[in-house]
This record gives structure tokens, C-alpha cells and sequence, in this order.
């Protein structure tokens, strides 16, 4: 029998979708599941950009038309639409500083494949997002990692820890702002630290801003193509999933001001052919989509991001960070082993006819071990069903064979926990209440 790469044997499972078959079959057996483990949002896509799709489609096949191979770097109307949304947000970029992609994840693969030689080493704040391993192990780099802490939210760990673990290999630092998986938004000051390191030590700065629309609580976000200095040093990655509720699209991008970068960068892109064309059709028309949806969109995200850490927060031994960005947080429990925890709700527990399904937090470490007692939550359920799913997650702590005795710290973080604030009035969000009872 043909036998496997080592190099495939050797990828790691997605922490956010190992456990899907558990969820499967609990579904099968009539056990409704929220999913707090994906970040799938419920919010309505942009009218807008959807009609785009419909009158594409229907103007090629009005015309007999052809669906097209695209320019290798994407659309050129695209592209130059990309720039004029970079634009409104402090970043001036050309069309020819952007290469559309399958999703962020082809951008990530592209810039570890182009800038990383095997044995390189990429540091990154940990927990961190769990698909950083695969596209590192792809070309064999190692990920280095210095930890955050709950307590503080996960802030940017001290500059002088990064600086301890440099070493002749490392080739670049990596941050996720705002963070997935834990909410946390890199404030101006962070970045203008991490910055000093990369000039002296002459690194990559790769950038993961998927979520730069959500941040909260009067927070603004700085990106990092905003750095003086670093025109050589930043890539950007970028995808619409998230912005526009429309992960399906699968269009992303990766964007540099290094032109050799982007040249070599370019010979992946043409090996690949092109990035999907309705994606493009659809991205191209969403970034004419009006801040009044974003700004609906964000007071919602506030709105659960509070049901989730008051609902965490008061079940005892649990502490929920409150996070300023995105729509994930990562939680401590009272708990045995996270993995154990996370598929016995779904194999042996239901409340009332539900359970839950988390993301075990150990695979957002390096080490898992300093992610045995947590989990990831996301929040992009409707508030009636996360009231719900904190329902059960309270109830299936009372009950878990694993259970740890409430710790002091834990207990004393919950008690001091910040008070969510309260969101401005602001419009309905265009929530699919109906079809996130399906999930």
C-alpha cells in the first residue's frame, strides 16, 4: 500500500473542526448543538454585494457569456476597489502592492512559502490562531511562541520577551489584531514596540487584520501597513469572510509594499492560475457596502459579546477576559483536560434537549498543556440562543466527571471580572435569528 508523506502525517488538526464528527452524530441523534466553536456568523450578507452576484449571473447568461479565468493577481477593478478601501482606513497601497487570493489562508501560505527557508523561525503571541501550524509545518518552519496572560486580557506579552527568543533563525514576527482567538486589540503603542524589534533585527511582520471592522468600546484599530519605516518588512493578509458575513466567498488577499516579495509571491499565483471570479464579483461590490451596516453589525457584536462574559464569568470557577475586538474570547474553567471536556459535551451531555461545542484551547498553544483548562468560545450566535448555550455550559459544569475543585485565582478573577459596558442604541443588526437556531 502507498504510504503517506511524513510531511502529511506530520499536519496537525484543526482545533476548531476536530470535533466536528461528534457533532454530527449528536445532531443525528436529535441533540440540537450551538456553535460556539466556528466563527460563522449569522449576520446577513450585504444585499448589495449579493444582487451584484445575481445580476452578474444573470448578465452572462443573458449573453452566453464565459466564466473566466481572472488576472493571476486578481481583478484589476478589484484590486483598485481593495485600494480605495484601504485607503479609507489610513493605507495607501497601489493595485500592483495587492494579489487577490483563495480566502486569507492562500495569503498566509503564499508569504511563509515566499519569505520562510526551512529551519526559519516565526514568533507569535500565543494562544494564537490554531491554522498558523499547518501553513508553517507546509515549509518547514518552526513557530515560536511567548505567552500572553488571561489576567491581562491577553496584552501584548513585554517586548523583552520576544527579544529573548530571537535567535539566527528567526525570520519574522507574526500578529493577529484584532486577535483570534482571543479578542484582543493591539493598541498603537504595541505595535510601535513590536516595530522597533523588527527594525533592529530586520524581520518579517506579518499582519492578520481579517477583523479590523470589529473592535469595541470606542477602541480603534491601527494596522500596521500604517508603521513608518517598514515598507519592506510588513505583509498584510486580508479576507472578506468575516467583514461582509460572507465566508463562502472564499476571496482573500495578501498585501505588500516589498516588490520583490510580491514578484516572487506572483509566481505562486500564476502556478495557482487565478482566484475565484464570483468571489471577486462579490468582494469587488461589497466594498461599497455603507458604514451604517458595519456600525448595526458592531453594536450587535457588543450586545453578545456581554451576554457571553456575564454569562461566563457568573458560573463559579469560570473567568471570561473582556475582549475589545473580533468575536472570540478564550475562557478558564474548572475542568480536567479541555479535549476531554469539549467532546464530552457532545457525546454525553445534553440539557434540555441542547449542549454545546467549544474549541479545546489546546490547540492554540504550542504547548497544550497552558491550554488544558480553557477553551475558545466564539459569539457569533444570536443573543437568545448564547443565553442558551451559557445555560448549558453552566449545567454541564455542575456535572462533568472531571471537574476540578474551584480554585481560589480562578474565583477571584471571575469575582473582579469588568463589568460589561453597556452598547450605544444603535439599529437592529441584520441578524438571521431563524437560521442560527438551525446551527
Amino acid at each position: 500500500m502507498p504510504r503517506i508523506s511524513l510531511k502529511g502525517l506530520e499536519l496537525p488538526q484543526s482545533a476548531i473542526r476536530k470535533l466536528v464528527p461528534f457533532a454530527d452524530a449528536a445532531k443525528e441523534r436529535g441533540v440540537h448543538v450551538y456553535h460556539l466553536n466556528i466563527g460563522q456568523p449569522d449576520i446577513e450578507t450585504p444585499a448589495g454585494a449579493l444582487e451584484a452576484l445575481s445580476v452578474k449571473a444573470h448578465e452572462m447568461a443573458e449573453h452566453k457569456g464565459v466564466l473566466e479565468y481572472s488576472h493571476s493577481a486578481g481583478m484589476p477593478t478589484y484590486r483598485r476597489a481593495l485600494c480605495n478601501y484601504y485607503h479609507r482606513h489610513g493605507i495607501d497601497v497601489t493595485p500592483n502592492q495587492v494579489i487577490v487570493t483563495n480566502g486569507g489562508s492562500e495569503a498566509l501560505q503564499m508569504a511563509f512559502t515566499v519569505c520562510l527557508n526551512p529551519g526559519d523561525e516565526i514568533i507569535i503571541p500565543e494562544p494564537y490562531y490554531t491554522n498558523y501550524n499547518t501553513f508553517a509545518k507546509l515549509c518547514d518552519a518552526k513557530i515560536v511562541t511567548i505567552p500572553s496572560d488571561i489576567k491581562t486580557g491577553f496584552a501584548l506579552p513585554p517586548i523583552e520577551e520576544f527579544e529573548k527568543v530571537i535567535t539566527p533563525y528567526t525570520r519574522a514576527i507574526m500578529i493577529c489584531n484584532p486577535n483570534n482567538p482571543t479578542g484582543y486589540l493591539y493598541t498603537h503603542e504595541e505595535l510601535l514596540k513590536v516595530a522597533g524589534l523588527v527594525k533592529k533585527y530586520d524581520l518579517y511582520l506579518f499582519a492578520d487584520e481579517v477583523y479590523r471592522e470589529f473592535c469595541y468600546d470606542g477602541n480603534k484599530h491601527f494596522s500596521v501597513m500604517q508603521l513608518e519605516g517598514l515598507e519592506r518588512n510588513t505583509i498584510l493578509f486580508d479576507s472578506v469572510s468575516k467583514r461582509y458575513s460572507a465566508c463562502g466567498a472564499r476571496v482573500g488577499c495578501m498585501v505588500t509594499r516589498n516588490s520583490e516579495v510580491y514578484a516572487i509571491a506572483m509566481r505562486l499565483a500564476q502556478a495557482r492560475l487565478s482566484p475565484p471570479s464570483f468571489g471577486q464579483f462579490f468582494g469587488e461590490a461589497a466594498v461599497d457596502t455603507p458604514q451604517e451596516y458595519f456600525d448595526a453589525v458592531q453594536a450587535e457584536y457588543v450586545a453578545r459579546r456581554n451576554v457571553v462574559v456575564e454569562g461566563v464569568n457568573k458560573i463559579p470557577g469560570c473567568f471570561c477576559p473582556m475582549p475589545k475586538g473580533a468575536f472570540y474570547t478564550v475562557i478558564d474553567l474548572p475542568i480536567d483536560d479541555s479535549d476531554r471536556f469539549c467532546q464530552w459535551l457532545l457525546t454525553d451531555f445534553q440539557y434540555n434537549g441542547s449542549t454545546v461545542m467549544l474549541a479545546p484551547a489546546t490547540g492554540f498553544y504550542v504547548n497544550p498543556e497552558r491550554g488544558r483548562h480553557q477553551a475558545r468560545i466564539t459569539y457569533c450566535l444570536c443573543i437568545e440562543d448564547l443565553k442558551a448555550a451559557m445555560k448549558c455550559l453552566e449545567e454541564a459544569l455542575k456535572v462533568y466527571p472531571g471537574r476540578l475543585p474551584v480554585r481560589k485565582s480562578a474565583a477571584k478573577k471571575a469575582a473582579t471580572a469588568a463589568t460589561a459596558p453597556k452598547a450605544a442604541p444603535a439599529k437592529k443588526a441584520p441578524a438571521k435569528k431563524k437560521a442560527a437556531k438551525k446551527a
